[in-house]
């Protein structure tokens, strides 16, 4: 789509928005069951777009991607009526007789960048808050997953007019196109680089923006811990869609004691999962473009312990853990976004939160123990988006509670009830009562005014 052409779009979502047909809650409730029934009718396609881009499996593809959808749209739909209402608040004596409201209203038109890892969820579930807040909306998916990007553009075409929600295909130019553009929100999901970039164009319009970024996540294990199932969680969470999860644990900081045996759990893991041959396993993910490929092997260093080989034609890399791992090692540097776990260890707890804390603060940790201490201790002392206590990625899935980042993972939130705040004005209202009329705050200020009034406000 040429910049013109996008000029044009936004310009009839603007004027459909002014008609004021999406503060409707009816409309907006029917657009989701729309959204929600496009989805089943297109889901054989869409499941068979996300292997061919990222090789996931059904399973994969449902739970993480389709089926995430149909929680998301369910859960607002349920709930829209009680968010939308305005809501009561106490007002302060001094203002009576008065009450205190706050009205929650659609922003107007918003931007959604999607990113290629869960090119599906990660474009259309904000794309739920968008709508259940009562705005239009532009799409625009990663072109590096560009299967699962035409079918998106062809649901959203089936499915609304192009003046409530439409999909701007293309890369790069047609990103900067759209950036160049006013909205009256941008939501970005991607990499910490591209975020900047984000940022930076949405200040030239004093545009909001929700960034999800990512970072190196910390999983730290404890020494008093169930081992067994630790490793089974661990091994599940960071291979989960061939490790290309922004909240999937990024490295591993392991008590001494137990790092060999939490390394030969783990190994086991592997196997149970995916078999000796993790290439034949039905399973088990591919990386998405031969450029990311070189860059995970160009990370594979140190003490192999599991994995460490791939074969790029098929951009197949196995499941590895990295044993030994130092803080000056590739792996590292920056989040790895791929099947690669490096394993450092810690002696004491101090230790590991101080590790951490070298680094910018993370969109997600993870804290395995049985110590109630040591788990009180990872929440309070390190700053992170959202975590698990003895477990990994679940709290992504929880429409209850917010999923966002700190610092440079992030800024903003959504999920349920935090979606629809996100694309929503929180407008403030006092509506005060023409029965009385406190003369206390009008002048002439006099002494004995002021001191009443100090004995308000005080």
């Amino acid at each position: 789509m040429r910049p013109d052409e996008i000029k044009q779009l936004i310009a009839r979502q603007r004027q459909f928005f002014a008609s004021g047909k999406t503060r409707d809650l009816d409309f907006r409730i029917a657009q989701l069951k729309k959204l929600k029934d496009a989805v089943k009718a297109m889901e054989p396609e869409i499941m068979g777009a996300l292997k061919k881009d990222l090789n996931k499996s059904e399973f994969e593809a449902y739970t993480s991607e389709v089926g995430f959808l149909y929680e998301e749209i369910g859960h607002t739909i349920k709930h829209l009526r009680d968010w939308a209402k305005p809501r009561k608040v106490p007002t302060p004596l001094l203002h009576q007789p008065s009450q205190s409201f706050v009205y929650s209203q659609p922003l107007g038109d918003v931007l959604i960048i999607g990113p290629w890892n869960y090119p599906f969820m990660l474009l259309l579930s904000p794309l739920v808050g968008a709508i259940a807040a009562g705005n239009c909306a532009v799409l625009k998916p990663s072109e590096i997953s560009a299967h699962t990007g035409d079918i998106v553009a062809r649901l959203v075409e089936r499915t609304f007019s192009p003046e409530f929600c439409a999909v701007v295909g293309g890369g790069v130019p047609e990103t900067t196109a759209l950036l160049a553009e006013r909205f009256d929100h941008i939501f970005f999901t991607g990499s910490i680089p591209v975020g900047r970039i984000v940022m930076r164009a949405a200040a030239e319009h004093l545009t909001p923006v929700t960034l999800e970024l990512g970072g190196k996540s910390p999983c730290i294990v404890d020494k008093d811990t169930d081992l067994a199932v630790t490793a089974r969680r661990i091994v599940w969470g960071k291979f989960y869609n061939a490790g290309q999860t922004c909240v999937a644990p990024d490295y591993l900081l392991v008590q001494k004691s137990i790092k060999k045996d939490l390394i030969g759990a783990m190994k086991g893991c592997l196997t149970e999962f995916f078999g000796d041959d993790p290439a034949k396993s039905a399973d088990y993910g591919r990386i998405i473009s031969p450029r990311h490929w070189d860059r995970l092997m160009g990370m594979v260093s140190g003490t192999v312990a599991a994995g460490g080989k791939g074969d790029k034609g098929s951009l197949y890399l196995a499941p590895t853990i990295l044993d030994d791992a130092k803080m000056e090692d590739k792996a590292m540097e920056d989040e790895i976004f791929g099947p690669l776990l490096p394993v450092l260890t810690y002696d004491t707890l101090d230790d590991a939160i101080r590790t951490v804390a070298q680094r910018p603060n993370p969109l997600a940790c993870y804290v395995f123990t049985s110590k109630p201490e040591t788990e009180r201790r990872v929440i309070e002392e390190i700053p992170f988006g959202g975590g698990c206590v003895n477990n990994a990625l679940i709290h992504l899935a929880n429409p209850n509670i917010p999923f966002g980042g700190v610092g440079q993972s992030g800024m903003g939130a959504y999920h349920g009830k935090d979606s629809f705040d996100t694309f929503s004005h929180r407008k403030s209202v006092v509506k005060s009562s023409f029965l009385m009329d406190v003369k206390l705050k009008y002048p002439p200020y006099t002494k004995d005014r002021l001191g009443l009034i100090r004995k308000f406000m005080r």
